[in-house]
């Protein structure tokens, strides 16, 4: 139990504590929400390369952005379990696929670690999913990782809408998860970057 001194210190610090406590609050979602600092956890690496293919091929740059960010974190290194290389994550068989499609002559599995050719061959990749799915992007991104078949199969045998309000229907939890995590990515970025 407390005595003499201690006590009035005590009671003394316990509201100046709660002002305390309440200031960092404050404090701490002021700095959180404003646009400067969520720029440092949401940022555009690469951005004249992303806007420069995603205008030649009819995307939205955040869209390309978003997936970038949930594929690679940005690391131009990136290799998954699977094998999906760069920054993009394109499987070597795709972008052996795109690259015929594109008609790349010097097309090399390890030049999928360059970023100018990664991002590229991706937003080609990207368009060629928006044409087929009829410009649904959430059918782009389900099909980006969950491959272009299972979306189609998905959607024919009635396992999935199609729709931003049936996601929770897709067969496949980790393209259930990769589609609302690019899709709340994408939101933040156009919030960011393009508010209007």
């Amino acid at each position: 139990m407390l005595r003499g001194p201690l006590v009035v210190y005590y009671r003394l610090s316990r509201p100046r504590m709660a002002v305390a406590i309440l200031a960092l609050i404050i404090l701490g979602n002021f700095f959180w929400f404003s646009p400067w600092v969520q720029k440092i956890f949401y940022p555009i690496p690469h951005k004249q390369t992303i806007f420069k293919y995603a205008a030649q091929y009819n995307l939205d740059p955040y869209l390309v952005t978003a997936i970038m960010r949930r594929e690679s974190k940005f690391w131009i290194w990136a290799e998954s379990p699977q094998g999906a290389r760069g920054l993009m994550q394109l499987m070597p068989q795709t972008a052996e696929w795109i690259a015929h499609e594109m008609k790349m002559d010097d097309y090399e599995l390890e030049k999928l670690y360059e970023p100018d050719r990664n991002i590229k061959m991706a937003c080609w990749y990207l368009a060629n999913l928006k044409q087929e799915f009829q410009g649904n992007m959430v059918l782009v991104i389900a099909a980006y990782n969950g491959g272009r078949g299972n979306v189609r199969q998905w959607l024919e045998e009635k396992h999935w809408t199609g729709q931003v309000q049936s996601l929770d229907q897709i067969p496949y939890p980790e393209t259930r998860e990769y589609v609302k995590g690019v899709l709340a990515d994408y939101q933040i970025y156009r919030h960011l970057y393009d508010p209007l």
